[in-house]
């Protein structure tokens, strides 16, 4: 399932790559004329941000472009790397090895396959039954029953948050859609869209007006008018952008609120882990992002819900 360079495609790809043209000359413009130390450090960090969504649109552009295989393949190394990030910030035992093994190098790789081969059956049950059970099964057998019941939990938390959830967004490709035949790349376009700039409107609504906090031990930097502006402006996107996908502008509206808060309560919640362990990202390989969990924790708690919204009333 390729994205087809139709010209609703090339409105979609078209907006995307001149916000990032806009957003680029106002970060070297701001640089050009700050010379504030502090302002200069947000800048820079403002800047390596965008750079950073350069390289994210980029390929996430060319997986499209791929057809399905290179979506399924970009994503199952996006829940690699999240799910390599998830580990090591939530440390377990040289006991689990031979569990983090399978989890790593079968049942991820086990559940692409299946979203490539669009086998919905086993796909949407392989982690959250398969392996749920097999899990601990195998950390039994190493006979390890120091916080035994911790480390499982890790593990299984990790397949379903890393793998499972984030699955669901290559698996929109697959959904046979009355009407809107041929057309699924334009659908996962959307669905990335409307989720990453949902993220990006809180975080500019909040520097512009944010003063009340949501939750101030959780995540500092979320407040409610960045909640109120950013959820409602990505709505009011996702509902203006209805044409490039199989729903009407009212369905549009309802599916882009629901991924936007299910975004919303994905980012606080995986924030709320880095607190636990102390730690400000789950890593760096993002420059100006953070880690890979970083960037994907809004898809992770949005994908699910809006693949199985999608599918349920409108397949």
């Amino acid at each position: 399932m390729k994205l087809k360079l139709d010209q609703q495609t090339v409105w979609l790809v078209g907006g995307v790559i001149g916000f990032l043209v806009i957003s680029t000359g106002i970060g070297m413009w701001m640089a050009a004329r700050n010379s504030n130390e502090a302002d200069q450090a947000a800048i820079k960090n403002l800047n390596a941000r965008i750079r950073a969504w350069w390289v994210m649109v980029l390929v996430f552009g060319l997986a499209l472009l791929t057809g399905g295989t290179g979506s399924v393949l970009l994503f199952g190394l996006t829940s690699f790397l999240a799910l390599r990030e998830f580990i090591t910030l939530t440390p377990t035992k040289l006991s689990d090895h031979r569990s983090l093994f399978w989890a790593f190098f079968i049942i991820t790789p086990l559940q692409y396959c299946l979203v490539a081969a669009r086998w919905y059956g086993l796909f949407v049950v392989l982690i959250p039954v398969y392996a749920f059970l097999f899990i601990p099964i195998r950390s039994v057998i190493e006979g390890d029953c120091d916080r035994f019941l911790e480390r499982t939990a890790k593990i299984q938390w990790a397949l379903m948050i890393c793998v499972y959830c984030v699955s669901h967004a290559p698996a929109l490709l697959s959904l046979e859609i009355p009407g809107y035949e041929g057309q699924n790349g334009k659908l996962l376009f959307f669905f990335v869209l409307v989720v990453q700039m949902s993220d990006v409107l809180q975080y500019v609504w909040g520097k512009l007006l944010g003063k009340r906090r949501i939750a101030p031990q959780v995540s500092p930097n979320k407040t409610w008018a960045g909640f109120i502006g950013g959820i409602i402006s990505a709505t009011l996107l996702g509902t203006a952008l209805w044409w490039a996908t199989p729903f009407s502008p009212w369905q549009a509206a309802g599916m882009s609120l629901a991924i936007t808060l299910m975004g919303f309560g994905g980012g606080l919640v995986m924030s709320a882990i880095k607190r636990d362990r102390g730690v400000k990202d789950y890593g760096n390989l993002i420059v100006g992002h953070g880690g890979v969990m970083d960037r994907i924790d809004s898809i992770c708690f949005a994908a699910p819900v809006f693949f199985h919204l999608t599918r349920f009333f409108f397949t």
